[in-house]
């Protein structure tokens, strides 16, 4: 028996290494061409682009020899003949980058002022805004030949997004780069790579089965807005936490609290997200006129809209994306990837919320299992 038990194994442990042999290009053969956007873009363009494109961020591109790259990059393309520089990449644009932009004001507090600064604001050059959000700081390139470990190590740190060289023309052969050159890139996003893992679920073993709690990608600091907040005022809140989203509660008529600000949602019943995705499912000119309406009124408008939908065509779920502490790791990956959706609100036994897992939780706890995992091989 004790025989059997090792031999299995070994085969399960044989089989993950076959999983953590595979690289970054691997996980690209069903990606389409790049979608970016001119330096010289209005933020209104560019916002109509990630709608029209159904993405939530987009690399800018600038003549070479004219900028520095966010972060001091320098990622070009270029000829694949003559090498000839074509255009420079300068930083990636997110939706949370425009939340940042549009949530700056004088201080005014008056909803009329908000909605003109608003119109203003969307006819700036995008290249302005590049760099208000964290990820924006630096624009990171993954060789197509670096092992599934060194990504998911760029990704559990937070940074969503890379660019990928077709066919690199750097003396490299793996890693993370802020210097690259090819005639052509692709994008890899932690989903894409959230998805890889999800495909080959078989090679992952044990891990998969963990709960949450177990493998330790919960997070228990929660932030949250109520359904009392109004959607600048959401937009301010993402931008002053430097958050992607937030779980919209019931507000509570025990205590006076101030709608305008964050809360904390530690035991508070989730009815809603409010997100800067949201923001991508509608147009200028419908924005402005939400501005002062309730964030849970916009949620739920945009869920209806076909614009809303993901690269598979699957709108926006109305429901709350939820699961319990208990939840096994495999059960939150299958609800992000087919819900599209970049985290689970966990709520304890009554529907309270009690945390979140994000991708990067995600991607963390399952890097730090499977290098555990090779140590004992």
């Amino acid at each position: 028996m004790q025989q059997r038990k090792d031999e299995q194994e070994a085969t399960a442990a044989k089989t993950t290494l076959r999983l953590l042999e595979k690289k970054v290009k691997d996980m690209l053969v069903d990606q389409g061409r790049l979608v970016e956007v001119p330096y010289t873009a209005t933020l209104g363009d560019t916002m109509n682009a990630l709608v029209a494109n159904k993405v939530v961020a987009l690399p800018v591109a600038a003549p070479p020899g004219q900028w520095i790259g966010a972060g001091g990059s320098m990622i070009l393309e270029s000829d694949k003949q003559t090498g000839a520089v074509r255009k420079h990449y300068i930083g990636m644009v997110t939706m949370l980058d425009i939340v940042a932009y549009i949530a700056d004001d004088d201080g005014s507090n008056d909803q009329m002022t908000d909605v003109a600064n608003l119109e203003k604001k969307m006819m700036v050059p995008v290249s302005s805004i590049i760099g208000r959000s964290f990820e924006g700081l630096s624009l990171w390139t993954l060789n197509p030949n670096t092992n599934i470990l060194d990504c998911m190590e760029l990704f559990s740190k937070g940074i969503h997004r890379a660019l990928v060289p077709v066919d690199s023309q750097m003396e490299n052969i793996q890693g993370v780069e802020l210097v690259e050159s090819a005639s052509s890139y692709k994008m890899l996003t932690q989903m894409d790579l959230l998805k890889f893992l999800k495909d080959h679920a078989s090679e992952l073993g044990e891990i998969l089965s963990s709960s949450i709690k177990e493998i330790g990608c919960l997070n228990q600091n929660v932030y949250a807005i109520t359904d009392r907040t109004k959607v600048i005022d959401a937009i301010k809140c993402l931008r002053t936490a430097l958050l992607n989203a937030v779980p919209i509660v019931e507000s509570s008529n025990d205590f006076e609290e101030d709608h305008r600000q964050l809360v904390d949602g530690e035991g508070r019943k989730p009815i809603g997200t409010f997100s800067a995705t949201d923001l991508r499912g509608c147009h200028l000119s419908a924005l402005q006129t939400w501005l002062p309406q309730r964030a849970l009124e916009f949620t739920e408008l945009v869920s209806r809209s076909p614009l809303f939908a993901s690269k598979e065509g699957v709108s926006a779920p109305k429901e709350m994306v939820s699961c319990q502490p208990q939840a096994a790791l495999a059960e939150v990956i299958e609800k992000i990837v087919s819900k599209h959706v970049h985290r689970v609100w966990v709520v304890d036994e009554q529907g309270l919320l009690a945390g979140l897992v994000s991708l990067t939780d995600i991607v963390g706890a399952l890097r730090v299992s499977l290098l555990s995992k090779i140590d004992v091989m």
